[in-house]
């Protein structure tokens, strides 16, 4: 799966090349580029990180993607797809997380595309936008949260599903059309929860957003034998998520994010094999 997913990144680099589109590897692969020189052995995704405007730019040209290798899916190009970022699919691969057998969407072995919105640089209006995406966030994820859930919850989650996922999308865009690369505000993914609270209790006025330059200010890291790019300021991002970050953590904590209920890679075969 690690190899399939690498075939992607390497496909997804060329085309922002092609179009001079930047992005970053993020999360965990970054980590593992620093840590492993490529994925953390017990990973089992890929994470991309880009400006809102770079993010636009790639759905643009993302036909030109190698269909041989993947296509790319969000709420405009697959209407059953209910998250508030893109992925990378590998064409002819299935893969399907455990709760979620019943969703309608395209499945497939995949890379996450997170696009980065500017946040208001106020503290207490970034707790605003944190609550109002929360929402919108819980709208999305109520289609597998009803068949999840109990009683109340699974009545409110019911009654949730049927509100319009372009509706959704609508109340975002009240946010994602501010967005500029050439602003000082900081950033984060909307409809994700927001990094700084994910893993460690960062200040206040970190909490829920990251510096743009992290997403601006680029070098070229090895990864399982090619060249990606990723922040230059590794340290500082890399210690926003995880803080001792080089210390590996104990066997029993080396999972793969969810359960999976099923994985069909089909007939194909990885093209950039690691040495």
């Amino acid at each position: 799966m690690q190899l399939l997913e690498l075939d992607m990144l390497v496909e997804f680099d060329r085309l922002c090349q092609e179009h001079g589109i930047n992005y970053v590897i993020f999360g965990g692969t970054m980590l593992g580029a620093i840590r492993h020189q490529g994925y953390i052995p017990w990973d089992d995704d890929a994470d991309i990180a880009m400006l809102r405007e770079d993010y636009e730019k790639f759905k643009t040209v993302s036909s030109q993607l190698n269909k041989d290798i993947c296509y790319f899916q969000d709420h405009t190009t697959d209407k059953m797809y209910r998250w508030g970022y893109g992925k990378l699919r590998r064409t002819g691969t299935a893969y399907i997380r455990v709760g979620q057998e019943h969703l309608k969407c395209k499945t497939g072995v995949f890379v996450d595309i997170f696009p980065m919105d500017d946040v208001p640089k106020a503290v207490p209006l970034q707790i605003l936008q944190d609550r109002y995406c929360y929402c919108l966030r819980k709208v999305l994820w109520s289609e597998v949260a009803k068949c999840q859930s109990r009683g109340l919850k699974k009545l409110w989650f019911r009654m949730l599903s049927h509100i319009p996922t372009d509706g959704v999308f609508r109340l975002l865009s009240v946010y994602t059309r501010r967005s500029s690369n050439a602003s000082g505000n900081r950033v984060r993914c909307l409809l994700f929860p927001a990094t700084g609270t994910l893993y460690v209790k960062n200040p206040i006025r970190e909490r829920y957003s990251m510096p743009k330059s992290w997403f601006t200010e680029r070098t070229c890291y090895e990864f399982e034998h090619q060249q990606l790019y990723g922040t230059k300021d590794y340290d500082s991002a890399l210690r926003y998520i995880y803080r001792d970050y080089m210390k590996l953590p104990p066997e029993d904590k080396r999972e793969q994010h969810s359960p999976v209920s099923y994985i069909d890679f089909g007939n194909v075969e990885p093209i950039y094999l690691t040495e």
